[in-house]
């Protein structure tokens, strides 16, 4: 460490033995010398090639150990700052030279096509300093996306690396899929060139990846392996069993499937007198997942995808962030362009995903069909995209209904995808999820939604159709409070109490609202202000507002002319 040269090796030295240097930027008022902070210098070395923020080794030549006390019992809450504060995921490392501490903080640099900002503006470093980015270095990093990885040319790579029994696979399904039983009368070199895997007796990347003999896939893309750990409990740390699938994807593609099922489980499922079994993991979802993870991933980031099952939830690792253009708001809708536009191309004329562009949409729809609690993407940042997939079921009574709707139904009729994630966030009165009018209106006219209260304040609840299927009729007509109703009893807690907590309000409408819809009508009254809202998080407590307090004000002082003017009048 103390061998390293600042510029040469992107380290950069900072002795501060008192553990005080800036996060970001603290109250200096000259802008050079805000971004000489911490978030300052991790924006820095991420837009170049990454490198390390050291505390506790003097600047100056000859380096020399001095101790910090920098984030000391704190280094998780600082790697979890950074990463709130810019997306970009750093490591720690504390060393220790003759009782003296040294605190390491290790930069990644940024994913390709993107650069990232401090304070609105890109940094970079020059010498000792950061100053702003070039226009022209801004340009240049946003044209650098690779059109298609998988399309590109593997050197040196022939037609004999290839696997002939995954040719076989592929070739066989294309046929299937494609109804054209003469595919599979074709040659190998014919097969290869109608797919785009190669282009005279040259082989692409897509063609490693999917068919490449193990040797030759271990020697020039490792990083394409895909890696199943696991544990019994996913709290524990350390896997219980590790499984390594390095060969071409046509023939690993079951076998995933297949050591997934091992320890895949049911939940037994009662419907009258039928008793049916619901899998802990659905075999479409799974294999969705993982198609998406291998059609998507980034293949010139360096590691690999990562599988994490437990008996009640599984998790797909994948390298690189989200396609461009898709963010974990519009995954489910958006049609992306692909990473790796000619494997996905593959992947889809075989039948391995619906389409080249996007299966999120599937996956949401078959574990929202089993009543289990939506796909969750929100652990994902820039450099990797994080599926969780919980085996739980959340909600029977929603899944048997759906089952029941769409049992009923013709095959053109049926519920879409967007229909049943518009009735899960309705059931669960998810009162942040963006409707689509389109398919709000789809509902109504099909009978499954039923709307409640008026013009901006309009709502929806499923039909009365799904309560009399679940037999609970009661808690349909709570359905029916209106905001009038809910407000007048709000104002009546505060006739006996003069401050409430949240909770108060979950506990005010049990049985009769959900805790987001609970939480929908305490804003709505915050932004009216007829409440008031104090404090932050969960020491936030509310009051009676200012507008509340003008009307009782007003409706005081029209009684008190009332009552004058019916005395003068006797």
């Amino acid at each position: 460490m103390l061998l390293l040269r600042e510029s040469e090796d992107n380290v950069e030295f900072k002795q501060d033995k008192s553990g005080n240097f800036s996060y970001k930027g603290g109250n200096k008022n000259k802008v050079s010398d805000r971004r000489r902070c911490i978030l300052g210098y991790v924006t820095a070395f991420a837009n170049e090639e990454g490198g390390l923020l050291v505390f506790g080794i003097r600047e100056g030549s000859p380096h020399q150990v001095v101790g910090s006390t920098q984030s000391q019992g704190s280094t998780g809450k600082l790697k979890a700052d950074i990463y709130r504060d810019t997306g970009i995921i750093v490591t720690t490392e504390e060393l220790f030279h003759n009782n003296l501490r040294v605190l390491i903080i290790k930069i990644p640099k940024r994913p390709t096509g993107k650069f990232y900002t401090f304070e609105d503006v890109p940094l970079m470093r020059v010498g000792d300093e950061l100053k702003p980015m070039p226009t022209s270095r801004q340009l240049q990093i946003t044209q650098e996306l690779d059109p298609d990885f998988s399309k590109k040319i593997c050197d040196g790579l022939t037609i004999d690396d290839l696997d002939d029994e995954a040719v076989q696979i592929m070739q066989k399904a294309y046929a299937r899929k494609q109804d054209n039983p003469i595919f599979l009368t074709l040659s190998k070199e014919q097969v290869l060139a109608d797919l785009e895997l190669a282009s005279g007796t040259k082989i692409t990347n897509a063609a490693l990846i999917l068919l490449g003999k193990e040797r030759v896939i271990k020697e020039r893309i490792p990083q394409s392996s895909i890696k199943l750990e696991y544990r019994k409990d996913d709290s524990q740390i350390s896997f219980d069993k590790r499984y390594e699938f390095t060969g071409p994807f046509y023939l690993n593609s079951d076998k995933l499937w297949e050591t997934i099922n091992l320890r895949n489980g049911s939940f037994p499922i009662q419907d009258g007198p039928y008793i049916f079994d619901i899998p802990h993991f659905n075999q479409e979802v799974i294999r969705e997942s993982i198609y998406n993870a291998v059609a998507h991933r980034d293949y010139t980031l360096y590691s690999e995808i990562i599988i994490k099952q437990s008996d009640y939830s599984l998790q797909v690792i994948s390298p690189g962030g989200f396609p461009p253009g898709v963010t974990i708001e519009n995954l489910i809708i958006i049609s992306s362009t692909p990473r790796n536009r000619l494997l996905s191309d593959v992947l889809q004329k075989t039948g391995l995903i619906e389409r080249a562009g996007q299966g999120v949409d599937k996956i949401y729809y078959q574990t929202l069909m089993e009543g289990k609690s939506e796909p969750d993407y929100s652990k994902s940042s820039d450099f990797q995209v994080e599926l969780h997939l919980s085996a739980l079921i959340e909600d029977k009574a929603f899944a048997l209904f759906l089952g029941s709707v769409q049992s009923n139904l013709p095959i053109d009729r049926k519920l879409s995808p967007l229909e049943v994630i518009h009735l899960n966030s309705i059931q669960k009165g998810d009162v942040d999820f963006k409707i689509d009018k389109s398919i709000i209106r789809k509902l109504l006219k099909r009978n499954l939604i039923e709307p409640r209260g008026k013009t901006k304040g309009t709502y929806y609840v499923l039909s009365k159709e799904y309560y009399e299927f679940c037999d609970e009729k009661g808690k349909y007509s709570k359905t029916d409070w209106d905001k009038n109703q809910t407000y007048l009893i709000i104002i009546q807690y505060f006739k006996k109490f003069e401050t409430a907590k949240m909770k108060d309000f979950i506990d005010l409408f049990e049985g009769r609202l959900t805790i987001k819809q609970v939480k929908s009508v305490v804003k709505k009254l915050v932004t009216s202000e007829h409440l008031s809202k104090k404090g932050r998080t969960k020491d936030a407590y509310y009051t009676i507002g200012e507008s509340y307090k003008k009307n009782v004000s007003i409706l005081g002082e029209a009684l008190r002319l009332g009552l004058k003017q019916m005395r003068e009048n006797d």
